[in-house]
């Protein structure tokens, strides 16, 4: 009890149900949950050193995305200078409270020398070392040494220490490998041989990852930052609360459908926790949601917005280039009704949490002007017009520069919302300071791919899982789950999926081509996705599964509730997305891939229906109150109509028909029992 009100007081922060969070109370928060928020308040030379590298940043990832300038060496290494640099001068070394944050201490300054000298090797040097593929100078050795270091380094202060810690696990590995057991043993790599594959070839720091995240990743960033300056993301808030607010329970479901739309411009859940979160949260508190419920409405519903297209989380990016042959127009296509199907769910859970306690909508007067409100409608052209680019079969970063492009017309729309040269100044700023901490993931991801494809670690645990599975898909997918599930704990997604889809997804792909596959296989483009997008979707909900749930841990900062039941809370709302990955790795029809119409019809319609018994059984409450075997049995027969089998889902359709019928029936049982009770 002690530790659970101890928790519970280090978590909130004072406010009254009324009150939204200010600025520095948003930002406490942020620095407190969010590595990539944690940064230092830069002052005099340093600021505008910042303010400039951040604008030279952008202005040089905008430069190579019209074209193709440089090689991939030459780009990707500056890319990696750029970050490297600017976060050894933003994120101090240790982040303890009352430490100074207006101060750069001079071995700071010296890394970030370092990290412009690394980023200029390749460039200054390319002809020599192209000139000497496969041998290593004395001078390659020690800037591949340097770059290595600083990468996991600022990996630590940008990211966190888990994915430095699973990095410099992969290295040791990669060295001693002859001194590891079973499967696992290889002939290891000598310092120089490892030096050369991480920072001398493209399949380490300078190898996919990093690449994705200087093309794709990086503009659609910059999409989001120019959005945010046109205040979409206040007018999301509004927008939900016009359409959702007078709902029952409607500050829950203004929750779920702006987390959903700020999911678009922000590829952070505890970002889109804070950000939406501080304006939703307080109102469902003061309608009469409990503390923990608020939170954990919020932290499911900010999670889900890296998973709803069509800008999903920096991972989606890496899919389009580890899976090969696929547009990111196909991923985003394919998460569609999966996304749509995790907001159902929780939309039907927090309805059901509404009606058993008995909560109604908002009232007129904590409404916004509804006209007002649609009248700016067209602040969401640029989205539907990123969409429209993809469907027309424009290269993916085109798509967002022509977003960007889009966005600066529609700003001009209204005076309010017109974007001058200083916000497009700082818009290009926000953007590249947001890719920091994405840069520094992918450089450590690539040390982990390096080594994996290296030591053909990847296959030899590919192998083991399908092994320790008995070669059952059931089991190697729950093997998959946990281990996303605690890779997932306090680490990025993207570094989360770079680990299982190197190692997890081959096993999937194995099984799901019945366990025979040779040297070039093809694989069908649905069973490439299915297992890629299993292994993403529990990378992502990592961040509100306990006991490390960093969303929900950011969400119970806001609404003052303990950090654990919070977490217990959004686990248990985003149920769905715990049963959905199944779903579509057993029924592709979800993905929307050689599937027909009706087929696709079919599989959404039992799925909803499905969701809303699950959602009962998980809440108590349907039209009435439901007593634990009653809720068994509704959870049970939500799981036949999602499982994706003719029998079950007639099986199913039948029980929810009898099950709706009963709890019509006895629709009055509580009232009626309360009465007696009373007389």
């Amino acid at each position: 009890m002690a530790k659970n009100k101890k928790r519970e007081e280090e978590a909130e922060i004072k406010l009254e149900d009324n009150e939204m969070l200010t600025e520095e109370q948003q930002l406490e928060i942020l620095q407190k949950y969010d590595p990539e928020s944690n940064t230092r308040n830069v002052k005099g030379i340093f600021k505008i050193i910042v303010f400039v590298g951040l604008l030279a940043f952008s202005l040089f990832q905008l430069y190579t995305s019209i074209g193709t300038p440089f090689t991939a060496y030459i780009q990707r290494s500056i890319h990696l200078g750029f970050a490297l640099a600017l976060i050894f001068i933003l994120f101090p070394a240790v982040k303890k409270p009352g430490i100074k944050r207006d101060k750069v201490p001079f071995y700071d300054v010296i890394l970030s020398l370092l990290s412009i000298a690394v980023g200029l090797y390749w460039p200054l040097f390319y002809g020599d070392l192209i000139g000497r593929v496969g041998r290593v100078s004395e001078m390659d050795l020690f800037i591949g040494i340097v770059a290595i270091v600083l990468t996991l380094e600022a990996a630590r202060r940008a990211v966190g220490l888990p994915i430095t810690i699973i990095s410099s696990i992969f290295l040791v590995y990669a060295f001693f490998g002859p001194y590891f057991p079973g499967f696992l043993a290889h002939r290891g790599q000598d310092v120089k041989s490892l030096v050369q594959l991480m920072f001398y070839t493209t399949d380490g720091i300078l190898g996919t990852p990093i690449s994705v995240s200087a093309t794709f990743i990086f503009v659609f960033l910059l999409f989001g930052a120019f959005l945010v300056k046109t205040g979409v993301g206040n007018y999301f808030n509004d927008l939900a609360v016009v359409l959702a607010g007078r709902l029952t329970g409607g500050p829950a479901k203004v929750a779920i459908f702006s987390s959903a739309l700020q999911g678009t411009i922000s590829g952070s859940s505890v970002a889109n926790v804070v950000g939406s979160g501080s304006y939703t949260i307080p109102m469902m508190k003061k309608l009469g949601y409990r503390k923990e419920f608020a939170g954990g409405v919020e932290a499911a519903a900010s999670t889900g917005g890296q998973i709803m297209p069509p800008i999903m989380g920096a991972a989606a990016f890496l899919m389009v280039e580890f899976i090969g042959g696929v547009t990111y127009w196909e991923i985003a296509k394919a998460a569609a009704i999966p996304a749509l199907l995790y907001f159902t769910g929780i939309w039907i859970m927090t309805h059901f949490e509404a009606k058993r306690v008995g909560l109604q909508g908002m009232s007129e007067d904590q409404m916004p002007d509804r006209k007002a409100t649609l009248k700016k409608i067209y602040l969401l052209l640029p989205i539907l017009g990123i969409i429209l680019f993809l469907l027309l079969g424009i290269p993916t970063m085109k798509a967002a520069l022509l977003g960007i492009v889009l966005t600066l017309v529609v700003s001009f729309f209204d005076k309010s919302t017109r974007l001058g040269f200083k916000d497009i100044i700082m818009a290009l700023v926000d953007g590249a300071r947001t890719a920091l901490a994405v840069a520094a993931a992918t450089a450590c991801a690539g040390i982990i791919v390096g080594v994996v494809v290296k030591t053909g670690l990847g296959l030899s645990l590919a192998n083991g899982l399908v092994s320790a599975a008995g070669g059952n898909i059931l089991l190697t997918l729950i093997f998959t789950m946990f281990a996303a599930l605690i890779l997932g704990m306090g680490s990025p997604t993207t570094a989360n999926y770079v680990i299982t889809s190197t190692i997890a997804a081959p096993a999937i792909i194995l099984l799901l081509m019945g366990g025979e596959m040779g040297p070039g296989t093809t694989v069908p483009l649905v069973v490439a996705i299915s297992a890629h997008l299993f292994v993403f979707y529990f990378g992502i909900i990592a961040d509100i599964t306990p006991p490390v749930a960093l969303a929900a841990f950011a969400a119970s900062g806001i609404s003052g509730g303990d950090p654990i039941k919070t977490g217990v809370v959004s686990a248990k709302l985003a149920i769905a997305a715990f049963i959905i990955p199944y779903m579509f790795v057993f029924n592709p029809a979800l993905l929307m891939i050689d599937s027909s119409f009706l087929e696709i019809i079919w599989v959404v319609i039992t799925a909803i229906v499905g969701m809303i018994a699950i959602g009962a059984g998980m809440i108590g409450f349907w039209y009435r109150k439901c007593n634990w075997i009653e809720r068994i049995i509704i959870v049970g027969t939500g799981l036949l109509l999602i499982f994706p089998e003719t029998i079950t889902d007639i099986v199913g359709l039948a029980l929810f028909v009898i099950l709706w019928a009963i709890q019509l029936k006895t629709k009055g049982k509580d009232d009626q029992d309360k009465v007696a009770v009373a007389s």
